[in-house]
């Protein structure tokens, strides 16, 4: 689903539709057709509440801090950002905000194809030519009709928790049944996973097996890098000299409130740095972009001057 373009001060209200600006009318309504045969995407926030108890929290791996006034949540609104610095000496995040679980709307694709990624490891087989089309139309262009397709092939939840044993995650739960989006996440277990994508160090196996090899990884970097233009905001607002991302929004069908999401690494003051902002309880969708920015830039400051 395309956004705006980061230059704009002033973005309009979203399509709330699944298939991408860019596509003729023709394959919109196969995309909506391949959407309604795979079933919703999305769940209402009653029906996501019921997996939260289920998710386990913790703070342990990472040092936190509150937001800046400057950051400004609003009525419902709930924001938390994590911030590791690659080329600092440590290897603990600093996590803002409350540590609890979110929604990933669409940030969890970046976890759908590292697992497909490592099944195809795994399995000594490459990704066809369709999956890697299907790859590239879900991080670059964060369409759904891809992600179910790669959803169902890695085996919905039970396949992307069982990878994410080995990359590292302890805190992410897959959304039911062909509900990815509904996958909840905390913003530790992000940067866990940008971890086993950008990080060069050890935490590139685990104890249970290899994790993503250097191909896997070169991939997953670049598609992140080449996210369509009208999608490139997000924790890219804390950026100087580089970045590769990937967002998720979503507008709960109960309250019409938004959940937006942002998580990448950018590159600032020469320095590396892996970057996860989520967020809920927007009343829309430039207001949740507008916070995570406001997020992101101040936790990345906050990050460098400690």
């Amino acid at each position: 689903m395309p956004y705006l373009p980061r230059p704009s001060k002033h973005p309009r209200r979203p399509r709330k539709a699944g298939c991408q600006g860019r596509r003729a009318v023709v394959s919109c309504a196969l995309a909506a057709a391949a959407l309604a045969a795979a079933g919703p995407l999305f769940a209402t926030p009653a029906a996501a509440a019921t997996t939260t108890s289920m998710v386990a929290t913790t703070t342990t791996a990472a040092a936190t801090a509150d937001f800046p006034a400057s950051v400004q949540a609003k009525g419902k609104q709930r924001v938390t950002a994590a911030v590791l610095d690659l080329d600092g000496a440590g290897r603990t995040p600093r996590v803002y905000g409350d540590n609890t679980p979110y929604d990933t709307a669409s940030i969890v694709k970046v976890d759908i194809l590292a697992t497909a990624l490592l099944q195809a490891q795994d399995s000594g087989h490459p990704l066809t030519a369709r999956e890697r089309a299907q790859a590239e139309d879900m991080i670059k262009h964060s369409d759904n009709a891809a992600a179910n397709a790669l959803w169902k092939k890695i085996g919905r939840a039970p396949g992307l928790e069982a990878a994410n044993k080995r990359l590292g995650l302890t805190a992410t739960q897959g959304g039911p049944g062909p509900k990815w989006g509904l996958t909840r996440t905390t913003v530790s277990d992000q940067i866990r996973l940008l971890r086993a994508v950008f990080d060069s160090g050890p935490t590139t196996r685990t104890a249970t097996g290899p994790a993503l090899d250097q191909a896997s990884r070169t991939y997953l970097r670049t598609l992140m890098s080449r996210i369509a233009p009208e999608q490139s905001w997000g924790v890219s607002a804390a950026d100087d000299a580089g970045w590769a991302l990937k967002n998720g929004w979503l507008q709960r069908n109960t309250t019409d409130l938004w959940d937006v999401n942002s998580v990448g690494r950018i590159t600032k003051g020469g320095h590396h740095y892996l970057v996860a902002v989520l967020s809920d309880g927007s009343k829309s969708m430039p207001e949740g972009v507008a916070l995570v920015e406001r997020a992101a830039r101040s936790a990345v400051s906050s990050t460098t001057a400690h």
